[in-house]
């Protein structure tokens, strides 16, 4: 019977994913109060924005954060999402509720096709390999004219007309995606994941096919993002090669390690901060990228566990002061 590394079933991990789920509903309830303080549509536009970009930024987590496996594609498959709604509309005529499950399965067997090859390599060569991928498909999309009109984009249709309603329906898959992310490091999956992430030579001598759960975490999480380009795709109601330029993968990256990343809340709050820091630094001079580099290398350096990391390191402080 296979094993797993003692973190995946020990009950310290799981009290503190449990926490970490309780936390991240706090999170989000606290942003269902913020439309009170009578906020303009451009101010819900940037939220709703940030919430896209932590839907990605939790997909990119689950598969670097628990698996240990640096992509450099998220925001490639958000785009590639947003672009099969987006063709099949302007070719087919397709409802959103036909175009979205065909982003969700589309990602899905791209990002198989390409784990296939990536999930066998180590070191830089995955984060490379990805980082080719996600250039090549921009380039594909931006000069097919005759299929995607190019740098001009696609429209797509919209879900909801209500931008307030925009703002709950993404509070909404915000919450489902942490659900499903929540549930699926619970169970053996789970387990398996973490064991790679840790040591995946002890891992492999276990018995563990670390080839094809790394290829799973790796489809799931292309799949993932690719939802969430569908979804941003109806909110703004336009896709364009924008949403794959390598920038949006450096802001998702940076959201995660601000945020904390191995975690569900860090991401959400990450993405929150990162990107309203991203609005308002460009009022300044459009600096956002420098800025957030200096800042992740900061974080990287002596923050390693992000905000959320040091919010759990305070809480522990403050518990054992008070059993003292």
């Amino acid at each position: 019977m296979i094993k797993t590394l003692s973190i995946s079933n020990s009950k310290l991990w799981r009290n503190r994913l449990k926490f970490d789920f309780w936390s991240l509903l706090i999170v989000l309830l606290l942003m269902c109060f913020l439309p009170l303080l009578d906020l303009s549509d451009y101010t819900l536009g940037i939220l709703i924005v940030a919430m896209y970009l932590a839907i990605v930024a939790m997909s990119w987590n689950l598969l670097a954060g628990y698996c240990g496996q640096f992509s450099m594609a998220p925001a490639a498959f958000a785009m590639i999402g947003g672009y099969i709604v987006g063709l099949s509309d302007f070719h087919a005529q397709l409802s959103l509720w036909i175009s979205v499950p065909l982003a969700i399965v589309g990602t899905a067997i791209l990002g198989a096709l390409l784990g296939l090859t990536v999930t066998r390599l180590k070191g830089p060569y995955l984060s490379l390999t990805t980082l080719s991928f996600a250039e090549i498909s921009r380039v594909i999309i931006s000069n097919s004219h005759e299929y995607t009109r190019g740098d001009q984009g696609l429209n797509v249709p919209s879900m909801i007309n209500d931008r307030l309603s925009y703002y709950y329906f993404f509070i909404v898959l915000v919450l489902l995606t942490g659900v499903f992310i929540y549930w699926l490091m619970r169970s053996k999956l789970g387990g398996f994941l973490l064991a790679i992430r840790d040591d995946q030579e002890g891992a492999e001598s276990k018995g563990i096919d670390i080839v094809f759960y790394k290829l799973v975490a790796f489809t799931i999480s292309c799949s993932l993002c690719g939802f969430a380009g569908a979804m941003y795709g109806s909110f703004s109601q336009l896709v364009s090669p924008e949403m794959g330029l390598l920038q949006q993968t450096g802001l998702v990256i940076s959201m995660v390690v601000i945020g904390g990343i191995g975690s569900l809340t860090g991401p959400v709050i990450g993405a929150i901060l990162v990107y309203l820091g991203s609005e308002w630094l460009r009022e300044i001079g459009n600096i956002q990228m420098i800025v957030f580099a200096f800042v992740v290398i900061i974080f990287a350096r002596f923050f390693r566990t992000g905000i959320w990391g040091f919010c759990l390191g305070l809480k522990q402080r403050l518990l054992q002061n008070h059993h003292e």
